[in-house]
């Protein structure tokens, strides 16, 4: 009896991977703030201590509307109140007596001017479980909005190198002579500049922005799809079932899109997952470097950018847990590539 062994980092991997996409996709349903990224900001909280309870009065505001199902789950939703944090309160029949977090100075309102349509007090405590940034916005509300971000730079930067290195290897394996040698000679010269640095180059010709990131990334990712796909028509194009396709009168476009390439997806499959992952990392990096994500979209390397200074003070989780976030997503897609390459391993 065969025993397999169980790959306990790529399941591992695959739970992180799986709970990241949930985050992403539900973003603005598990984040306690739920206006658009996740941007609600009060100044008086800022850098307040993870588990910190502070206490609002909500405000109606004057134009208010409502936010449909697909309007929350794509963009977030619109508060129709204005949160006040408050210190201390007193209610009455009459009026509301409040004092401004930060303040000593007593305010009161009308009681009848407060909202109780959604909460059954217009006065209700919030709990900032990691705190809040240097903004006074939710550390955990822009940590995991900020996950749509990461995995969106890595989905598509892929798909478009997998587009163009796929596109660019099967024909230069497949037809050989002087179009493999422009191909080739196109890849060498891809290869030999720096990834980041030709990143930064295309994000500063395309301007700053989220859609530019995806191009930049996808366009410095597809050499290593196209050296790997070239190699493997190279050998499989000698194959006899390549040799009968010929024969039998099959076009070049068929054979190579439905002859060879299932057949070598097992390494464009594992070379993906590592892709996958160095996008997250250079998107974080020019993040970093302001160049990515606009603000207030929220990224993880923008996060580490706005509060490194505060790592060699007493709140150094403001930039570490973001760190830590790139850092499990990254090494659970490097497990999972590996997972991948044992499974995907036919000779093995």
């Amino acid at each position: 009896m065969i025993k397999v062994k169980k790959n306990i980092p790529g399941l591992f991997g695959i739970f992180i991977i799986l709970c990241s996409i949930v985050c992403a996709v539900f973003a603005y349903f598990i984040a306690p703030d739920k206006s658009p990224f996740a941007n609600e900001m009060h100044l008086e909280l800022s850098t307040l201590i993870p588990g910190t309870e502070v206490s609002f009065l909500h405000l109606p505001k004057e134009d208010s509307s409502s936010t449909s199902f697909i309007q929350q789950l794509i963009g977030g939703k619109v508060s129709n109140y204005k949160s006040i944090p408050i210190r201390s309160f007193t209610v009455s029949d009459s009026i509301v007596a409040y004092t401004h977090y930060g303040t000593e100075y007593l305010k009161t309102i009308p009681s009848q001017e407060l909202v109780f349509s959604e909460y059954k007090s217009p006065i209700f405590t919030k709990t900032y479980f990691l705190g809040t940034d240097k903004y006074g916005r939710d550390l955990l509300s822009r940590l995991i909005v900020a996950t749509r971000i990461s995995l969106a730079v890595g989905f598509i930067s892929v798909f478009i190198s997998l587009i163009i290195g796929i596109t660019l290897g099967l024909i230069s394996g497949y037809y050989g002579s002087w179009i493999d040698k422009c191909i080739l000679w196109l890849i060498n010269v891809v290869w030999s500049i720096p990834t980041l640095l030709m990143v930064i180059a295309i994000s500063l010709a395309l301007g700053k922005g989220f859609w530019q990131v995806f191009v930049a990334v996808g366009l410095t990712m597809w050499v290593e799809v196209a050296r790997v796909v070239r190699g493997q028509v190279l050998g499989l194009k000698q194959m006899e079932y390549i040799q009968a396709a010929r024969v039998l009168g099959f076009g070049d476009f068929r054979i190579m899109f439905k002859h060879i390439l299932p057949n070598i997806m097992s390494p464009i499959i594992v070379i993906s997952a590592a892709n996958f992952a160095s996008a997250i990392l250079i998107e974080a990096g020019l993040s970093f470097l302001g160049i990515g994500a606009q603000a207030p979209m929220p990224s993880w390397g923008a996060m580490i950018k706005n509060h490194y200074s505060y790592i060699i003070l007493d709140k150094a989780y403001l930039a570490m847990v973001p760190g830590m976030a790139i850092m499990l997503l990254v090494l659970a897609l490097m497990y999972v590539g590996n997972m991948l390459r044992e499974h995907l391993n036919v000779r093995g």
